[in-house]
Order: C-alpha cells, then sequence, then structure tokens
C-alpha cells in the first residue's frame, strides 16, 4: 500500500506539469493550494506533529519556489520565502524550542545595521523597500528557519519524508521542462546558460534545485528502494532530473548536486555492515552506469557543446580564460567595497548601486559571502562566521544526521554560486541543526546496521 500510493503521488505531480503547460494561468491555483493545504494540516495537526509538519510545509515550498516563478504563478517574486517564514514562525510561536537558538537570534540582529546604514545612504534613486526584500529575505528566512530547526527533535523516517516533499515540485517542473522544449537542439546558441531548456527562467536558478533533486532521487534510489520496481521508477526520475539540470547549460547546481550525492555515498557506505556494502557497491556500478548514459545522452542532444561547456570551452572548442565567466571580477570588486568600509559596510542592497556608478556595470556576484561582507562590514564578518562554525560545532556533539554534510555542502556551495535568490539554502541549511532520532534498529530493507546519535 506504501509503495502504491509513492507512486499515486509521483503521478498526480506528473499531471500537475502537465496541467501547468496547458493552462499556464494554474500556477497561481497551485500556489494557493500549497497555502491552503499545509496551513490546514498544520492547524489540525497534534501538537506532536506540528513541527514535523512545518518541516514537511517548507521543504515543498522551496521545492516548488523555481517552477511557481517560472510559470508566473507567485503574487510576489519572494512570496515563497515568505511562505517559508510565516510557517517556521508559527512553528516558533505554537511549538516548544528544543534548545535556545541563541546564536541565530544574534546572527538576526547583526543584520540590522546593514539596513539602517543603507537608509541613512538612501537617495532619490533608492529603493529601500525592494533592496530590502531583494538581498535580506534570504538571510532573514535561513536565520528563522534556524531558530526553529536548531537541535529539534525529528524521526529518521521523517526526515526522508522531509526531502520526499521537497522533491516532489521538481517532478512536475521537470515534466514541465520536457513540454517546453522537447527538442534542445532547437534551443542551441552556444555554450552559455540556456535559458530555452530551462523553461524560458534562470538556467542558475532551475539547475541549483534540479541538482537537489538529484540528490533527493538518489538517497531514494539507494536507501528507499527496496524492490527492483522501486528502483527503476526512482532511477527514471533520477535520469531525467539530471538530464534537464545538464541541459541548463548552468553547471553549479548540477556540481553542487554530484558533490552531495558524493558526500552522502561516502558516509553512507561507512556506516554500514559488511553485507550491505556489498549491496551498495552494486548498485553503484548501476547507479554510475545511468549517469554516464544520462551524460552521453546529454552529448549527443547538444552535439557535443555541453562536453565543452563543462571542459570550460567554447562553441569552437577554444579555451575560455575566466571559468568564473566574469563572476571573480564582480566578487573582488565586493571585496574591495569591505576593505573600504570595513566597519559598517556599503550597506543593503547598494554594493550593484556602487559598482554601476564606479565601473558602469549593473550585474550581481550572486556570491552571498562577498556581498554580505560588502555591504554589512563586521556585522557581516560575525554573521558569516555564526553560519559556518555553528552547524559543525553542533556536528561534533550529536552525529546522527546521515546527511549533515551533504546538506551543509549545498548551502555553502549554493551561496556561492546563485547567493540566496531562492529558498531552498536556508531550508536546506536548517536541515543540518535537526537532532535525528533513530528506532533501536534501522528497517532491514536499507540494510544499515544499528545507529546510535554518537554513531554517525
Amino acid at each position: 500500500m506504501k509503495h502504491i500510493n509513492y507512486i499515486k503521488i509521483i503521478g498526480l505531480h506528473i499531471l500537475i506539469g502537465l496541467l501547468i503547460y496547458m493552462f499556464s494561468g494554474l500556477s497561481v491555483l497551485y500556489l494557493i493550494l500549497i497555502f491552503i493545504y499545509f496551513t490546514n494540516k498544520i492547524h489540525k495537526s497534534k501538537l506532536s506533529q506540528k513541527a514535523l509538519n512545518v518541516l514537511l510545509a517548507c521543504a515543498y515550498i522551496a521545492g516548488a519556489e523555481v517552477f511557481i516563478r517560472m510559470t508566473g504563478g507567485n503574487f510576489l517574486y519572494e512570496a515563497s520565502k515568505y511562505l517559508v517564514v510565516y510557517f517556521t514562525l508559527f512553528g516558533i510561536f505554537t511549538i516548544k524550542l528544543s534548545k535556545q537558538p541563541m546564536p541565530y537570534i544574534i546572527y538576526i540582529f547583526l543584520l540590522i545595521p546593514g539596513i539602517l546604514v543603507a537608509g541613512l545612504n538612501a537617495t532619490e534613486h533608492s529603493n529601500l523597500r525592494t533592496d530590502i526584500a531583494f538581498n535580506l529575505s534570504g538571510p532573514i528566512c535561513l536565520g528563522i528557519v534556524s531558530v526553529f530547526c536548531f537541535k529539534k527533535k525529528i524521526s529518521y523516517n521523517n526526515l526522508h519524508t522531509i526531502l520526499l516533499y521537497l522533491a516532489l515540485p521538481l517532478i512536475a517542473m521537470t515534466v514541465y521542462l520536457f513540454l517546453f522544449t522537447p527538442d534542445i537542439r532547437e534551443t542551441l546558441r552556444g555554450t552559455g546558460s540556456n535559458f530555452a531548456a530551462s523553461g524560458g527562467f534562470g538556467p542558475n536558478q532551475v539547475s541549483t534545485v534540479l541538482g537537489l533533486g538529484m540528490f533527493v532521487f538518489s538517497i531514494r534510489f539507494f536507501m528507499q528502494s527496496p524492490t527492483l520496481f522501486l528502483k527503476i521508477i526512482n532511477g527514471v526520475i533520477l535520469g531525467a532530473i539530471s538530464f534537464r539540470g545538464i541541459v541548463t547549460f548552468s553547471r553549479g547546481g548540477v556540481l553542487t548536486g554530484l558533490i552531495m550525492i558524493a558526500a552522502f555515498l561516502f558516509f553512507y557506505f561507512r556506516k554500514v555492515n559488511s553485507k550491505a556494502k556489498f549491496r551498495i557497491s552494486r548498485l553503484v556500478i548501476v547507479f554510475l552506469s545511468l549517469g554516464l548514459f544520462v551524460w552521453l545522452f546529454s552529448s549527443i542532444q547538444t552535439s557535443g557543446l555541453i562536453d565543452n561547456r563543462y571542459t570550460n570551452k567554447d562553441a569552437l572548442g577554444r579555451e575560455k580564460q575566466d571559468i568564473s565567466t566574469g563572476r571573480s571580477d564582480l566578487i573582488s570588486f565586493e571585496l574591495e567595497e569591505f576593505y573600504n568600509n570595513p566597519i559598517l559596510g556599503v550597506g543593503v542592497g547598494k554594493i550593484k548601486q556602487l559598482r554601476e556608478q564606479k565601473v558602469g556595470l549593473l550585474a550581481a556576484s550572486h556570491n552571498e559571502m562577498s556581498r554580505i561582507l560588502s555591504e554589512h562590514g563586521l556585522f557581516g564578518v560575525s554573521a558569516l562566521i555564526i553560519l559556518l562554525l555553528v552547524p559543525l560545532i553542533f556536528r561534533f556533539s550529536n552525529r546522527s544526521n546521515v546527511f549533515f554534510y551533504s546538506c551543509y555542502l549545498f548551502w555553502f556551495l549554493t551561496i556561492n554560486h546563485s547567493a540566496m535568490r531562492i529558498a531552498a539554502p536556508a531550508f536546506i541549511y536548517g536541515l543540518c541543526l535537526l537532532n535525528i532520532q533513530y528506532k533501536k534498529s534501522i528497517p532491514k530493507a536499507q540494510n544499515v546496521k544499528r545507529i546510535k546519535t554518537k554513531q554517525l
């Protein structure tokens, strides 16, 4: 029955992707239904289930965000982040926090001086509300999610459910992408990021969430597929998501997804018994074969241009000088402004304006680390230190989360190539802070040794 329900929910999201492609206005309805469904689910749930339902709501919204943006379903561009904040605040005020998350409360307060500086430096051309909403919605979302998740107890099986809710909307988005551009060859214009193959939306954001989908369905392939039928289903979904991620020609999300998968397999393999190691080794061979097939198929579909893209060559096969596609210069400018304004920074949202004034270029580096330094100064340094170190310190005392390093790496790598333009990095960072609870033994179907908190 559980497997049948899994197939049904996959079928539902295939249908959602098909219907939104046929009737784009349904994207707005999709967002409204998400809000109504999860609000009702949280309000009606028992106190013992509220925390899980809050996390399920946030996971689903984080997974659906780019798809809804892509199809014009957002009332506000940052609507998904606001919904994540709404649900987590509801959880904070209705559920007893397991531990006092003081580091993240301090982190949120460290962002305030940057707002004041931006207000003091505002000009008639400035839009303070927009600057704050666009540049701080991600960091504040991360802070609030972290306050809610800090040392919160969640069962191992529920963690898998949370990850599944995150990935389900990506099935709908993948179906939409196949329908939007069924023939990739028609969209090829070189080795640059491919908007047409990304549903007409930003390839970086699409690639980021599809890379996350690759990770989730890799986990399901190895850990949640006790039958051959489920392995085939999860393998097919994994292959489809991987292909659409690759042909966006945006490398950051795909490479991040692969690094997450590698980290997961490394720690998973270390913690299972010898019998399970043998089973996993055989699955890895199948997994790598699937990956090779997807890559070869992508190469054929793009006439070899994808090979040039990932080897840093142009369409003619010539080596490109700057692998960062110009972002290194943007980051250097932001660091230089931090050196010029080390105490308070230049203010929230001001770095793009300064770049346009000084070098005549209106562009963003999409690097959250250099941005927070340039716009917040030493307060940004302190905030960044909290974000970097608190999860690692928590990990030293609590090794219960087998996906910790995968989640931590996703957050770290994503904020360095895509900043925090979407809610996913904030939510996935929060998963690093969960206290995962295991039963006395892991189900036999997963062939995992008995895992205690101190072992992982």
